[in-house]
């Protein structure tokens, strides 16, 4: 049985909205942003993003969660995205916690809130084990999300052939 999130949330600062095929140019802006995606594997191509959109939204269609487009709260254009979805580390299947601003909006505490949200929701709404999260290993801003809301180094791996440090929160 699938356990459905909202399509949307809302945090302090922050609202939330499920990915459609409607946010294709939204992706492929930050896709084609190079300081978004300097640590997320470099700037993506229009195969690359229509590849990144199908995967995405059939995590929603199958899994009932995946990834938000994030709004300031009130409105305006988008600022980042939020995702809790499914992949496969080292043959294990885990669902990771994540997020990605337009550089305008670092260094305001927005990833640490809407992760922190993330968190809650694998918690208390999906009733998760565990949840994880991954980040360039010297990425030292997003360890530092990542440690903020809860998780913990565990290692280093690869995933999808970059070298990612893997973090990992024990939810129950």
């Amino acid at each position: 049985m699938i356990r459905k999130l909202d399509e949307t949330f809302i945090t302090e600062r922050l609202q939330a909205e499920r990915l459609t095929p409607d946010h294709l140019p939204e992706v492929r802006r930050m896709h084609r942003d190079a300081a978004v995606m300097a640590q997320l594997g470099g700037v993506r191509d229009e195969v690359q993003t229509a590849a990144y959109m199908d995967r995405n939204l059939r995590h929603w269609a199958e899994h009932g969660f995946g990834l938000w487009i994030l709004r300031e709260r009130g409105g305006g254009d988008p600022i980042g995205r939020a995702v809790l979805r499914h992949l496969l580390i080292d043959g294990v299947d885990e669902v990771e916690v994540g997020y990605a601003f337009y550089q305008p909006y670092w260094g305001r505490g927005l990833a640490t809130e809407v992760a922190s949200r993330c968190v809650a929701l694998a918690e208390h709404e999906l009733g998760l084990a565990t949840v994880v999260g991954l980040t360039d290993p010297a990425n030292r801003v997003s360890r530092h999300v990542l440690e903020k809301v809860g998780l913990s180094y565990e290692r280093d791996c690869v995933h999808e052939s970059l070298p990612c440090a893997l973090f990992r929160m024990r939810l129950r």
